[in-house]
């Protein structure tokens, strides 16, 4: 028991800041590739669809094979499936950079979510375990979130820059002097754990928790696509089946991959759900707030990245105070409070109206920001700390997937509402061939390039067109997300209230 209570020195603290590496290329990337979307819509002449697919791919397959990964990782060693994961990423990252189309730069970023996947439950995994004291590893878990923030800060900057002066692939180049780095430290600094007493690999469970995530998000597309509404109940369906064929499977075996009993726990659900949504908001918002920063105000990706930097920054300071702050006050009303937050910077949105100034959008990212900090600090110690260190990699997927699967949802769900209301709003000026109309009605990034072979008074006429639609959308797209912030407030504060008395059957076992 005194092993449990061991205080973290400077050899855990180096390993901590090893661990950094893979989730400070985690987070650029995805920051990047936002800001990326519009010269990448204009150089591959992508379709709305297409361009969502380029963004949701990577999160789609990491999310499904995230619990896999984790339950991999803690039966043949979590570092070990730390430098796979590694090495596959750079080399997929290589692959997405010199992409010739669309669909091979959807391919490539479907294998990054393969690698994706072995390297964040890895990474919160071993700081469960390398942090036994609960203050330190609350601190360390504080440390992780902000990777990702402190991450999201460089990615524009960066990003910009490259964007400016190369081509869009560039950004995908990033990962690979990171990463090199990482395969070096990462023997040297971390060390390896495993659960002393794992299940067997569970393929048919891997294959169901896979068949859960994707046909769901297809049926989201599906819907927003205005496809057929057979189509997109039998995505659905086959969906819900497998998600119901796999907590039944998993519920039968001895050693299950994923303990889906601990769903019976109210705060840990909650936590987890807290966690998707603080996601949700923070990536719907990156979505359609770059868009607009750059194909509407007209600004470089630097500018725009400039203009998210405080908000960036906020995150990350609201990350670290949320870790002392909980110590005076209930974690619930913490997070409640920070969920709030979130809705707030939305209803700023959707008050601001067409042509939303880069001020207003610079304050609302700022305090969107104070809420997903502290909201993902909290949810991530909560689940955490409620599983044994030896089960720490499977409670880290169950983590990780609950934030790629809020980074899907943030852009299917709010990204073809903001497609749907696009092309319903549109209203395509006379004088353009059926090609340039076609273009036009997918995406902002399809009306500018229309644009640019239209006289200048068409060419007019389809620009102002386009960017009224597409802040219509922005409003409608920003009023729904705000209306869901503050139900999961509502549901923060219910959940993650501490209960007087828990059955014994459903009771977590107790960690430090």
């Amino acid at each position: 028991m005194l092993a449990l209570e061991l205080r973290a020195g400077r050899k855990e603290w180096t390993a901590l800041a090893v661990l950094m590496l893979p989730v400070l290329l985690v987070a650029v990337d995805n920051t990047v590739l936002s800001f990326a979307v519009p010269a990448i819509s204009l150089a591959l002449n992508t379709t709305g669809t297409t361009l969502l697919w380029i963004i949701d791919i990577y999160p789609l397959v990491l999310a499904g094979l995230l619990v896999a990964m984790g339950s991999l990782g803690d039966r043949f060693g979590r570092r070990r499936m730390l430098m796979i994961g590694a090495a596959g990423f750079a080399a997929l990252s290589v692959a997405a950079a010199f992409a010739p189309s669309a669909e091979a730069l959807v391919a490539a970023r479907a294998g990054l979510g393969v690698f994706g996947a072995m390297l964040m439950p890895a990474t919160l995994s071993l700081i469960r375990n390398i942090f036994t004291d609960r203050r330190q590893r609350r601190m360390a878990i504080a440390v992780w979130a902000a990777g990702f923030s402190a991450g999201a800060a460089v990615g524009p900057l960066v990003g910009g820059v490259l964007l400016e002066h190369f081509w869009w692939g560039s950004v995908f180049l990033l990962a690979v002097p990171v990463l090199a780095a990482m395969l070096v430290l990462t023997p040297l600094c971390v060390p390896e754990s495993r659960d002393p007493h794992p299940g067997s690999v569970d393929v048919p469970g891997i294959a169901l928790s896979v068949l859960t995530m994707v046909p769901v998000v297809y049926a989201i597309k599906n819907l927003a696509n205005e496809g057929s509404p057979a189509v997109t109940a039998a995505a659905a369906g086959l969906g819900i089946l497998a998600g119901w064929l796999f907590t039944r499977r998993q519920l039968g075996r001895p050693e299950p991959m994923l303990d889906v009993r601990l769903f019976r726990v109210r705060p840990f659900t909650g936590a987890v759900l807290v966690n998707l949504l603080a996601v949700f908001s923070l990536v719907g918002f990156l979505y359609f707030v770059s868009q607009h920063l750059q194909l509407v105000l007209g600004l470089s990706p630097l500018q725009a990245g400039l203009v998210l930097l405080p908000g960036l920054a906020v995150t990350v300071i609201a990350g670290f105070a949320a870790v002392p702050l909980v110590r005076r006050m209930p974690a619930h009303l913490v997070v409640s409070a920070a969920l709030l937050l979130s809705a707030g910077a939305y209803w700023m949105v959707a008050a601001a109206g067409q042509g939303a100034p880069a001020g207003t959008l610079m304050a609302a990212f700022a305090l969107l920001g104070a809420g997903v900090g502290a909201s993902e600090t909290l949810s991530n110690d909560l689940i955490l700390s409620s599983v044994p260190a030896a089960k720490a990699g499977a409670a880290s997927a169950v983590s990780e997937t609950a934030y790629e699967v809020g980074s899907v949802f943030g852009t299917a769900l709010l990204g073809s509402i903001l497609v749907s209301s696009y092309r319903s709003q549109l209203q395509l000026p006379a004088g353009l061939d059926p090609e340039q109309a076609s273009a036009a009605s997918e995406t902002l990034g399809g009306a500018i390039n229309a644009a640019a072979g239209l006289p200048a008074d068409t060419a007019g006429q389809l620009l102002d067109s386009a960017h009224r639609a597409f802040d219509s959308g922005v409003q409608v797209t920003a009023g729904i997300a705000a209306v869901l912030m503050l139900a999961a407030s509502a549901l923060a504060w219910w959940t993650l209230r501490p209960q007087t008395k828990q059955p014994a059957s459903t009771a977590l076992p107790h960690t430090p």
